[in-house]
């Protein structure tokens, strides 16, 4: 199966240029049934990279564009009258698909933003009083601009928290940007795409993830992570028990495209930082919380 992910990869990085450490990373945050944000200036192929993974997985995928006057029920539906047969019936917003790119989150409104915290939490919407399911697997790829933008509100500590991961794309290198203006538009690319996983496959794999084993020591080894970002004068948010859940799961979907059915902590320090860097960067930005994220990763001794 690992070999399947392995195509994917490559042929994300196809469209995606020298980008091939972000693209696994954002195929194991799927992989461990964790929703992403992405973090960067506009035009660096954030964008890109959730529409090839979209085509790619086969997924069901809605693009949802977030602006500040985008109310909740355009998200996930509301219920309309229908004169015929005098009732209110279900209409169904962009949210009620498997994959929903969330673009430039943090333009919307706290209000619209915590619309999301209940689907992404619980995998359902309740509206008026009533309780919708999503379709399974259900991800969220969000892209927020930094938060130093004008016309941006910060994504509250819990809603933060609900993201698996977190990623940066800088800028392409001038080689590679070069590559990129002389060949074809990556939009075109992306459209002649297919699925590389039949129908339930994908989702198949990412029940493969919890058979992947963590041994007492490694799960010791990010119970110490935790525990260091809570001791006096360490800068960053303290981490939550999820966050360590999170990271787990991060590490067993690691371990697994290397095809492993156990979890090294060489696994864990690969997916530290990305796990790490929102939820301990909160409102001082990602970059920062990666930068905390990284003392905290030295700071930890590895098990031998």
């Amino acid at each position: 199966m690992s070999k399947r992910f392995h195509e994917l990869i490559a042929e994300a990085s196809k469209v995606v240029l020298d980008k091939d450490t972000e693209v696994r990373l954002a195929i194991t945050c799927l992989l461990a049934g964790g929703h992403l944000l992405i973090e960067d200036m506009p035009g660096v192929g954030k964008t890109t990279l959730v529409q090839t993974l979209g085509k790619l997985t086969g997924l069901k995928t809605q693009r949802i564009q977030f602006t500040i006057d985008l109310l909740p029920a355009d998200v996930l539906g509301s219920q309309i009258f229908n004169p015929q047969e005098h009732k209110f019936s279900f209409h169904s917003g962009p949210i009620f698909a498997q994959l929903v790119m969330a673009d430039e989150l943090n333009r919307a409104s706290p209000r619209t933003q915590s619309a999301l915290l209940q689907a992404m939490e619980e995998g359902e919407v309740s509206v008026d009083g009533m309780t919708w399911e999503l379709p399974r697997p259900f991800y969220v790829i969000a892209t927020q601009n930094p938060h130093q933008q004008t016309g941006t509100f910060p994504l509250p500590e819990s809603q933060l928290d609900r993201f698996l991961m977190s990623l940066e794309l800088n800028y392409a290198s001038k080689g590679t940007e070069v590559r990129i203006l002389q060949g074809e538009d990556p939009r075109s690319v992306v459209k002649r795409m297919s699925s590389l996983f039949a129908e339930g496959e994908f989702e198949a794999a990412v029940k493969n993830i919890e058979k992947v084993k963590l041994s007492e020591t490694v799960a010791t080894y990010i119970a110490n992570v935790l525990e260091g970002s809570r001791r006096e004068g360490f800068e960053g948010a303290p981490l939550s028990t999820r966050c360590g859940i999170s990271l787990a799961r991060a590490a067993k979907a690691w371990a697994f495209l290397d095809d492993r059915d156990y979890v090294r902590p060489e696994d864990v320090q690969h997916v530290l930082i990305p796990v790490l860097g929102h939820r301990l960067g909160g409102n001082h930005g990602i970059k920062r919380g990666r930068e905390w994220a990284a003392v905290l990763k030295k700071a930890t001794p590895v098990p031998v």
